[in-house]
């Protein structure tokens, strides 16, 4: 995305959310969201395979049955 169409974007995310940004606000925003985007993209390149994933490892704990006391 280029710079004006990410700004576009957060504008429009702040309208739909009911977010009032001034326009400082949102070229900040604006910003950081571009820098996270660049990064994602850079990350996308890494070769990582299935064991590299440490979602993988993650085991989240089961729900305590509804029944019990």
């Amino acid at each position: 995305m280029e710079e004006t169409e990410v700004l576009q974007y957060v504008q429009a995310a702040a309208l739909a959310m009911g977010l009032h940004l001034d326009p400082a606000r949102a070229q900040a925003v604006a910003r950081h969201f571009g820098r996270t985007s660049a990064l994602a993209r850079l990350l996308e390149t890494a070769p990582l395979a299935a064991a590299d994933e440490l979602a993988e490892i993650y085991r989240p704990a089961p729900f305590p049955a509804e029944d019990a006391p």
